[in-house]
């Protein structure tokens, strides 16, 4: 039987996971093996009494920096269990992370994810070992573990089986490349506010016009770095 496609993560706090990662849509699939999770402790791989896995920058400065020796032991053990592994550092200088990369990283064989922490790692570790630097967003966070956790969520629903409909991963927001449009439900008015009467109708043709017009306004609206984007593809 073929390996499931694995997740690797490398963390000084591996009780956080899986976290979130255990309930809802890829909970299930975790339990039902469609995907798998892996983690390895930083401080396992250090040298000393205190399991130190960081030291003082170099050329001074504030904070402590993840040194290269300790988080490369680290990455090839983690590499021995998912050999053909994507290696992304989470990083805030990284690549941001997008739809596109999800899709991306569904269709690999897994990853190993190296969860930053203090001021971020020796660069030498990052040249070595080939890593990909990969941001959710132009924001810092005490740590790269809240990073993996978004990161993985986005990617394991793409996996084969972890959704019912794939439908509904078409009309998904960044799947064309707009946001996605406005949804309705009962009741069909709710404080003084109803239901768009083209929803109602019953002409599908419409609707998907409607729907369409709607993705291009909000991303216009809201995105126009999105839609000009969209534009240029288009």
């Amino acid at each position: 039987m073929a390996q499931a496609w694995t997740a690797v993560c490398l963390t000084l706090f591996p009780d956080l996971f899986p976290g979130p990662l255990e309930t809802s849509v890829t909970g299930s699939a975790l339990q039902k093996g469609l995907w798998d999770l892996k983690t390895l402790n930083l401080r396992d791989y250090a040298q000393d009494k205190h399991r130190s896995v960081d030291d003082t920058p170099a050329g001074g400065g504030a904070g402590m920096v993840m040194r290269a020796d300790i988080a490369a032991k680290a990455i090839d053990a983690g590499l021995k269990l998912v050999p053909d592994a994507r290696r992304i550092y989470l990083s805030p200088r990284g690549r941001p992370f997008c739809q596109e990369m999800a899709h991306d990283l569904s269709q690999s064989n897994g990853v190993l994810l190296l969860c930053g922490r203090f001021e971020g790692i020796d660069e030498r570790l990052i040249e070595a070992r080939q890593l990909e630097e990969v941001s959710i967003g132009d924001f810092v966070m005490t740590g790269g573990e809240m990073a993996a956790y978004c990161l993985l969520d986005s990617v394991v629903r793409l996996r084969a089986g972890v959704l019912g409909s794939a439908q509904s991963l078409e009309q998904e927001s960044f799947e064309d490349g707009l946001l996605e449009h406005p949804h309705y439900t009962k009741p069909r008015e709710f404080e003084g506010c109803t239901i768009p009467d083209v929803l109602l109708e019953g002409n599908h043709a419409k609707i998907a016009k409607w729907r369409k017009e709607q993705s291009q306004r909000l991303t216009q609206q809201r995105r126009p770095d999105l839609w000009e984007r969209f534009r240029t593809k288009s």
